[in-house]
C-alpha cells in the first residue's frame, strides 16, 4: 500500500506492474484506487504522475462514496441501540470508579470514571469493540483461509484499521486490513470481508475471474453483503 498527500488528504492506492507500456489509473466503486504501471517505471515517476491526477482521483471517490453504506451518527446515552456481531444491544451509561465496558443481560453497559461524558463514552466503547475485534477477526479469518486450500497463498496478516470509505482491503501480497466497525456485524458478515479480501490476493481487479472465485468459496456472499450494507446503513 503506498500513499501521496493532496493537500489534507491522503490518497492510499495499490500499485501493480505489468508489461503495458502506459501508466493506467482505477478507482474502484469501493473507493480503492489501482496503479498499473510498466514494469521498467521508476517509483518517483508513478508518484508523480498519481499526483497530477490527484484531483481526478478524489472526485471519482467522491463520486463512488455517496453510494457506501454509513453508519448512523450515535449521542452514546443510555436507551440507544448499539450492534454486535449482528446482535441489537441497549447501551446503558453509568458513573463508577473505573472506566469500563461491559456486555451484561442484554446490555452493553458503559461506566464512566467520575461523570458520564459523551466523548468519554464514545472513546470507551470504541476501544472495547477494537479489542473484540482484533480477536474476533483473527478467528473468522483462520476459518475462511481453510476454504482457499486449493489456491497457493499464505494466511495474510491481519491488520484492523479505521477506514471512512471500506469494509476491508488488501495489500495484493500478504495482508487483509479491517475496518472495527464490522464488528457490529454478524459472523458470517464477517467472514464475507475476509473472504472477499482473500480473493484478492488471486485476482487484483473486481473482473469475471474475481467474482468467479468468490461464488465458489462463498455462494451465498450476496446475502452476507446485503446483511452488512443494511445493518451498518
Amino acid at each position: 500500500m503506498h500513499k501521496i498527500q493532496y493537500g489534507s488528504q491522503e490518497i492510499f492506492y495499490e500499485l501493480k506492474r505489468s508489461n503495458r507500456k502506459t501508466l493506467g489509473i482505477e478507482v474502484h466503486p469501493d473507493s480503492s484506487v489501482h496503479i498499473i504501471a510498466p514494469t521498467s517505471s521508476l517509483f518517483e515517476d508513478i508518484e508523480q504522475k498519481v499526483e497530477k491526477r490527484a484531483k481526478w482521483i478524489i472526485k471519482q471517490q467522491a463520486y463512488f462514496e455517496q453510494f457506501l453504506p454509513r453508519t448512523p451518527e450515535r449521542n452514546y446515552v443510555s436507551g440507544e441501540t448499539h450492534y454486535y456481531l449482528g446482535k441489537s444491544y441497549l447501551l446503558k451509561v453509568s458513573v463508577g470508579k473505573e472506566n469500563q465496558v461491559k456486555l451484561k443481560a442484554g446490555k452493553l453497559e458503559v461506566v464512566c470514571k467520575n461523570e458520564i461524558k459523551q466523548g468519554r463514552a464514545k472513546k470507551l466503547l470504541a476501544h472495547w469493540y477494537y479489542v473484540h475485534a482484533e480477536k474476533k477477526f483473527r478467528s473468522i479469518a483462520i476459518e475462511a483461509y481453510s476454504k482457499f486450500k486449493e489456491y497457493d497463498f499464505e494466511m495474510p496478516e491481519i491488520e484492523i484499521r479505521r477506514m471512512a470509505k471500506r469494509w476491508g482491503s488488501c495489500n495484493t501480497i500478504d495482508k487483509v486490513i479491517l475496518n472495527p466497525e464490522i464488528i457490529k456485524a454478524s459472523s458470517k458478515c464477517i467472514e464475507y470481508v475476509l473472504i472477499h479480501e482473500m480473493c484478492h490476493l488471486i485476482v487484483t481487479n473486481h473482473n469475471k475471474e474475481f467474482y468467479k472465485i468468490l461464488d465458489t468459496i462463498m455462494p451465498t456472499w450476496r446475502k452476507w453483503k446485503g446483511k452488512l450494507e443494511n445493518k451498518l446503513s
